[in-house]
């Protein structure tokens, strides 16, 4: 298992600016747009959201702008397993919630832990 990124919500862009740029020297990507039918799928907010990747040598966060108090949450742990199919095969077996989503060609994929910790999972490059 690899950790990918680990994302995080941030009340407004500036501020995220601040300290993942200003604090922590990370490198700012284009910020994108989560459209509000995967968000709402996702993390139960049912708007879209801005996010931006913040990214150094061994660090990527990835920074959900959201003003206000939504009434999901965006926090997540993004990690790469060896097997995709397998790992979902034990979910299941462990009665593991997922949750799948299409988004284009692919399915974004998420599980819960018993505490209902969010992890997005993906399968290792080149696995």
């Amino acid at each position: 298992m690899e950790l990918l990124h680990v994302a995080l919500a941030s009340s407004s862009e500036e501020r995220a600016d601040g300290f993942y740029v200003g604090l922590l020297g990370l490198r700012k990507a284009e910020p994108k747009v989560l459209p509000a039918a995967i968000g709402r799928a996702l993390f139960g907010i049912d708007r879209e959201m801005t996010v931006i990747n913040y990214t150094g040598a061994a660090a990527h966060f990835e920074v959900f702008i959201c003003p206000g108090a939504p009434a999901g949450r965006v926090e997540h742990a993004c990690i790469a397993v060896e097997n995709l199919p397998e790992f979902l095969r034990r979910c299941e077996s462990a009665q593991v919630e997922t949750i799948r989503v299409p988004k284009g060609e692919s399915l974004i994929t998420f599980t819960k832990d018993a505490d209902g910790n969010l992890f997005e999972v993906k399968e290792k490059r080149g696995a």
